[in-house]
């Protein structure tokens, strides 16, 4: 199939192939845009019971509406917890309704980062599936142990939540831990079908809108059920599930711990989002968590939480460079320099293949005059030009796919680095030298994009090419400026590893074209010398 191809459908394969997915994914399907959830009111219908069942709904949101108005307005705080990292409220519904992170690294535009969606379903949110008695539960204050309770590295610290409705009371237990994590129990005086809220994940601004936003369900298998924003359709039900999260970028609020026969309930809110919650009639305990997917932090809570932090389609692939990534960070001690040695460490493992491919390209260009001729010798009759190519290829050792294939062995490795730097929330505040303070974010001052666009094209002046179409010379020549434009709005982790991969692209080329070079001239000393040979012995 590939020999039949034109030099121009082969150029075009490999350009899709290389990019399409990438470029395609960030310019033509944009996620839908998060859309505040309008208030309303409407009763939770019973979850079904079966472990994975989707059922067509019609309900419309998930926030107390304006005439459920609890009983103090004036008191709508309840309660506060705070530590050194954080400060979470909790109102007079018994809700998680803030969580400010303190550390200067999570702040956007000079400002603290807000976890909690401030409109929609919020954490440990109660709901009952019987109206009357659902009518009551956001009309009715809870009372607290504590108003007030500091946290610091040893202690946790408990509040007790208490909600006396009308022949049935309602107690949360929260003790909360200073790492971000917490253990809840919701007891009920008395059985009675209740939905407890893992909350939706804030909006916030500077997070890249490639990255996924909704709800997983990680199961005991190991599958995790990905729910994201304006894709929901249905309620679906779950058994088994080891996580809960509503999640974003970088930040999640997770629900953990909870028995395996425990729904699971996953539906839409008005605009299509996803809104996850706990079905059960009696007493239910379980762990939770609202913070940032640092891998360290979540692993030092509990190993399960790793699951939280996903890569999408190349989570097989990006785990592990991930792995990788932090124990590079622990020998060099900044994230740059990390993933300035991770693409090192990439770059050794494929330079047998990659220094494959550029002799193969270096071959190329020395057969694209012959090439040019057999086209001239059989135009119009494409057997005989492909078997003539064919034997031409094989006389000369060449490859017309031996360039390609190393660029096709980078790109699940490049879309794999992609998820890893894009979902890292450690590059939050990281910086690198002068003037790169945030990897996470955009170089503010474009050196980056346009050195990586530079070195691209500079790459593009010294790699052998055997273009006989202007055309190919036109989509190459412009592939830099492309690229720089895409670049330009990526995290400056990103565009450092693709810089860093360019430079020692170029450096390999550089070696790999003075070796053809005095490879060709020993052939031709040698082609000289059997020649010269021949003449003295006729």
């Amino acid at each position: 199939m590939f020999e039949k191809m034109s030099s121009n459908q082969r150029l075009i394969l490999a350009v899709v192939l290389s990019f399409v997915f990438f470029i395609a994914y960030t310019a033509i399907f944009p996620p839908k845009p998060l859309e505040g959830e309008a208030n309303a009111t409407a009763a939770v219908k019973p979850a079904a019971t079966s472990d994975t069942k989707t059922v067509p709904i019609t309900d419309v949101g998930h926030a107390v509406s304006a005439s459920e108005k609890i009983a103090d307005a004036k008191a709508t705080q309840l309660a506060t917890v705070e530590s050194k990292h954080f400060v979470l409220k909790i109102d007079t519904l018994g809700r998680i309704v803030s969580k400010v992170l303190k550390d200067e690294k999570y702040f956007v535009d000079g400002k603290p980062t807000e976890l909690i969606a401030q409109k929609g379903a919020q954490p440990l949110f109660i709901r009952f599936a019987d109206e009357t008695l659902n009518r009551e539960a956001v009309s009715v204050a809870y009372r607290t142990s504590a108003s007030h309770v500091m946290l610091d590295k040893v202690a946790p610290q408990t509040i007790t939540l208490q909600q006396n409705l009308s022949g049935l009371t309602v107690t949360k237990t929260v003790t909360f831990f200073a790492d971000g994590h917490y253990d809840v129990t919701v007891a009920l005086s008395k059985p009675a079908r209740h939905f407890i809220y893992v909350g939706q994940h804030a909006e916030h601004k500077g997070q890249m809108m490639m990255a996924v936003h909704g709800v997983m369900a990680y199961a005991a298998d190991g599958v995790s059920n990905i729910f994201e924003d304006g894709d929901v359709e249905g309620r679906t039900s779950l058994r088994d599930i080891k996580l809960l999260s509503a999640f974003d970028q970088y930040f999640a609020s997770i629900f953990y711990g909870f028995s395996a026969d425990t729904i699971v309930n996953i539906e839409r809110d008005r605009s299509d989002n996803p809104v996850a919650y706990l079905e059960t009639s009696d007493s239910l305990s379980f762990k939770g968590f609202i913070g940032p997917k640092d891998y360290r932090l979540l692993n030092g809570i509990d190993p399960v939480l790793v699951n939280a932090i996903e890569y999408g389609w190349f989570t097989w692939a990006a785990k592990p460079l991930f792995a990788v990534l932090m124990w590079l960070h622990g020998i060099f001690g900044n994230w740059g320099w990390a993933i300035v040695a991770l693409v090192v460490l990439i770059r050794m493992v494929l330079y047998p293949l990659t220094y494959k491919g550029m002799l193969s390209m270096q071959k190329m260009k020395d057969l694209a005059p012959k090439m040019k001729e057999l086209r001239e010798k059989h135009k119009g009759d494409p057997q005989r030009m492909n078997a003539a190519t064919m034997e031409l290829y094989k006389k000369h050792g060449a490859n017309p796919l031996g360039g390609c294939l190393p660029l096709l062995l980078q790109i699940p490795v490049f879309f794999a680095i992609y998820r890893v730097l894009l979902n890292a929330v450690e590059l939050q505040g990281a910086d690198w030298i002068l003037w790169i303070d945030d990897l996470s974010r955009m170089d503010p001052t474009y050196i980056l994009p346009i050195l990586m666009g530079a070195s691209m094209y500079f790459q593009q002046r010294i790699t052998p090419n055997n273009f006989t179409d202007p055309m190919q010379e036109k989509i190459f020549k412009y592939l830099p400026v492309v690229f720089t434009f895409f670049f330009v709005t990526f995290p400056s982790g990103l565009v450092l590893y693709w810089l860093t991969n360019n430079l020692l692209s170029i450096a390999q080329q550089y070696m790999v074209n003075k070796q053809y070079a005095k490879m060709k001239a020993a052939r031709h000393e040698a082609h000289l010398a059997e020649k010269q040979h021949g003449e003295k012995e006729s």
